[in-house]
């Protein structure tokens, strides 16, 4: 039996959706494992990696046309587990360019616009960024200070973003901006007077990924740039939706991560005379390790199910979110603990798992926003 997998996860996948687990697993193994310790020090993206994410189709993934894989939600959702397993930073780079920039232009952009971006953001020939939250505070978007205005047959828009994933890097902004009519989505290119992106320096999580801040100064922009099919915030909010089921996904391959480390050392460092594997105490902490990791395959399993017959609800997203991100956590805190003087070091990877979910347990809606939303439905009545 599979100590990372009791509940047979892997049985109930498709000979499809195991070759594209064991095919990302393999990357993460030969060329993620070996550099990413380094990249967290360094505080680096590996971009260096970035083609071979793409010439495994790992880039819109679940996208159909325009050069992307089409597959379906277990197998994305596998894609997330295994990059998360190397490290929060290469899922969060996959999950931003797919379920937030290149979703929003497959599901609400024009022809052309799909034409011009979605192949070479698939062939990871350009990088894009999702530019929602604001410094004022992430967790209320319609509170939105960003304003777009028309001016002849072009936007004007004005205002900043906080916090962006690859916003230094990208060379495409997807910009959500007031309007008179209500808010809307923009594609902001890279070298667009008045828009500068600067990048987030000193942070103690997510080192080994592109962290920004963008700032829009009477930044013009023709109204073929605007996603015509996005009225309204139900156009960001389901893009979040997109990349929280990905974390759902994500935060198990942490999880597993810290727990396979951990058996490991447990079974071969000795303390009293005997491993700590024989202690009772050890053992009932990795058994509930084991609990929160399996109950939190099941939950993915039964999204990525709904999701692929269409049933998938917000709420519903919002619990394995919640759910999963705080078993993780719990996990990477506990194995960095058990791992005693050595749990602080590079050299195992619970301490770096840990910092990384410090931000991934936050950003896309915090636990108390995902809390709150299912408390609403389960009474009808909004605390918002």
């Amino acid at each position: 039996m599979n100590a990372l997998d009791l509940f047979d996860l892997r049985g109930a996948l498709s000979e499809d959706e195991q070759l594209v687990q064991d095919s990302v697993a393999r990357l993460v193994d030969t060329r993620v494992l070996p550099i990413i310790a380094g990249c967290f020090e360094q505080h680096r993206f590996p971009r260096e990696l970035v083609p071979e994410l793409a010439s495994l189709g790992l880039l819109g993934a679940s996208l159909e046309g325009y050069g992307c894989a089409g597959l379906n939600s277990i197998a994305s959702g596998l894609i997330c587990l295994e990059l998360e397993r190397g490290d929060s930073a290469l899922r969060s780079f996959v999950s931003v360019q797919s379920s937030l920039v290149m979703y929003p232009i497959w599901s609400y952009g024009s022809e052309s616009q799909k034409q011009q971006y979605l192949p070479r953001m698939a062939r990871g020939e350009l990088i894009g960024c999702f530019g929602l939250t604001e410094p004022h505070g992430g967790s209320d978007p319609a509170n939105m200070k960003t304003r777009a205005r028309r001016s002849g047959g072009d936007w004007l828009i004005n205002g900043s973003k906080m916090w962006i994933t690859n916003g230094a890097i990208a060379d495409a902004c997807i910009c959500w901006a007031d309007t008179e009519d209500g808010v809307r989505g923009f594609i902001i290119d890279k070298g667009t007077p008045g828009f500068t992106a600067t990048e987030i320096e000193h942070k103690f999580s997510l080192r080994a990924s592109h962290t920004g801040a963008l700032f829009f100064d009477d930044v013009r922009v023709p109204d073929s740039q605007r996603l015509p099919g996005a009225a309204g915030l139900k156009g960001p909010l389901s893009c979040l939706t997109q990349a929280r089921y990905g974390i759902a996904w994500g935060v198990i391959g942490a999880a597993q991560a810290c727990l396979g480390e951990l058996i490991d050392y447990t079974a071969t460092r000795e303390l009293f005379g005997r491993p700590l594997a024989q202690n009772q105490a050890i053992q009932v902490r990795l058994a509930e390790m084991a609990r929160g990791i399996t109950t939190a395959q099941m939950l993915a399993l039964q999204l990525g199910r709904l999701k692929d017959k269409g049933a998938l609800k917000p709420v519903q997203v919002s619990l394995a979110k919640w759910n999963n991100c705080r078993m993780a956590l719990d996990v990477a805190r506990d194995c960095r603990d058990m791992l005693g003087a050595a749990g602080i070091s590079a050299e195992y990877g619970p301490i770096r798992h840990m910092l990384n979910l410090e931000s991934v347990i936050t950003y896309e809606g915090t636990e108390t926003v995902h809390q709150l939303a299912v408390g609403r439905e389960l009474t009808g009545r909004s605390a918002f």
